[in-house]
């Protein structure tokens, strides 16, 4: 047998093996998420829901670059404050979700913008259809009217849209982490969204206004760019645009974390970081500063779950403060560096935000408004507890075992 034919039959009989360890693997990973999904669904089934809710904090306007923002944390009041603002609309109105059901909120919302339409204002809606695929596709038909144009943003499209934006007349705005539902109103769900009045709406507008030029139908109308009313980097937002390859967002907190000199709060709702990310924790906690990360203890996604808790070792062991938030899902997507500066909006930290989606977070240099978001993450972490790191180091070996199956999963979810 000569040399070479020694050494593709090598390659072939490598090549079947990792085929059979691949598939073995993926097999294992398959069964294991089956699993866990059964459990967890069995646990929903099995809890009584608490109806205590959770702390808040009243809101405290904020004076930032000559606009007042402030601060929700419940969906009851930003839906009645958005809505107002749609009732009151003269001139435009941008309204783009990621998800947006078909419940009484979902069509209160729908009844507003087709009322504004009717008034004579210009309406624009995005809603992204990979994420509302199980709502009825009857719910997403509008009765036309030259005023009211609908873009349903498709997955056939690089990543998908999770942002969550409201401008009225470019005069007010809102973006955050919640989403359209009577879901979103209940005391199981604690999520975080501000509203801005004044020049730095511009700052929402504009990210509407180029995501609807980029991605619109050739039957819908373009939106002027009409460009910056003012510009002040005090309040600024930054867009993750996959299909430019442009992730800003990730930029901003690994620039937050390197800059850090004494504290970091983060509240995410889904925590996989990358390397990068990670790396600039650990260095951070390195440096003395005083990190705190807020994580459900139980999100809406158990492998989102699983997954998270496999890049928390490193964290823990280096003295990074990781909390699990009891009970009530928190979908919040802040934080809150030297309490000087604030992030706030759309994007998790985890793969598909932070190098997957359409996002956009605001980063906000303020000194009141980082106290007031420190305040809320304080309050927060009152219905929490903090990961013990000896309990965490003496988790069973089963635990361990799913986490390391698991983790390869990070770059999915």
């Amino acid at each position: 047998m000569t040399l070479w034919r020694r050494a593709r039959q090598t390659g072939s009989t490598m090549w079947r093996a990792t085929k059979i360890a691949c598939g073995i693997l993926s097999a294992a990973q398959a069964s294991a998420i089956a699993g866990l999904v059964v459990i967890d669904e069995l646990r929903k089934m099995r809890s009584v829901p608490s109806l205590d809710g959770y702390p808040t904090v009243d809101p405290e306007p904020a004076q930032v670059a000559g606009t007042t923002i402030e601060s929700y944390m419940d969906g009851e009041s930003l839906y009645a404050d958005m809505l107002t603002a749609i009732d009151n609309a003269r001139h435009q109105v941008y309204f783009e979700t990621f998800i947006w059901k078909s419940d009484g909120i979902g069509q209160r919302f729908k009844d507003a913008c087709i009322a504004a339409a009717h008034r004579g204002v210009e309406v624009f809606l995005i809603y992204d259809a990979f994420a509302n695929l199980v709502v009825d596709p009857r719910f997403f038909h509008f009765p036309p009217h030259d005023n009211l144009h609908v873009l349903r943003y498709s997955l056939f499209h690089t990543g998908r849209d999770h942002r969550k934006i409201l401008v009225v007349d470019g005069e007010v705005g809102f973006v955050g982490g919640y989403n359209i539902s009577e879901k979103y109103t209940t005391t199981q769900w604690r999520d975080t969204h501000v509203r801005l009045q004044g020049p730095s709406v511009w700052e929402l507008e504009n990210a509407f206004v180029d995501f609807w030029n980029t991605h619109r139908r050739r039957h819908l109308p373009a939106i002027a760019d009409t460009g910056a009313r003012a510009w002040d980097a005090r309040v600024s937002a930054s867009l993750n645009d996959p299909r430019r390859m442009l992730f800003p967002v990730r930029g901003l907190y690994i620039d937050a974390l390197e800059r850090a000199r004494h504290t970091a709060f983060i509240t995410s709702a889904y925590f996989i970081p990358d390397r990068v990310i990670q790396q600039a924790l650990l260095d951070a906690a390195a440096r003395n500063v005083t990190i705190k990360v807020l994580v459900p203890e139980k999100s809406n996604h158990v492998i989102a779950d699983w997954v998270s808790r496999a890049y928390m070792t490193d964290l823990v062991r280096a003295g990074v403060e990781v909390w699990l938030y009891h009970d009530v899902m928190i979908h919040a997507k802040t934080a809150v560096v030297d309490r000087r500066w604030v992030t706030v909006g759309t994007a998790n930290i985890d793969r598909l935000s932070m190098t997957g989606n359409y996002e956009v977070n605001l980063q906000i240099h303020d000194r009141d408004m980082a106290a007031h978001m420190e305040e809320i993450f304080f309050a927060d972490l009152t219905n929490a507890t903090r990961v013990d790191p000896e309990v965490w180091e003496q988790r069973s070996l089963v635990r361990r075992g799913l986490e390391r199956l698991l983790k390869p999963l990070g770059f999915l979810i």
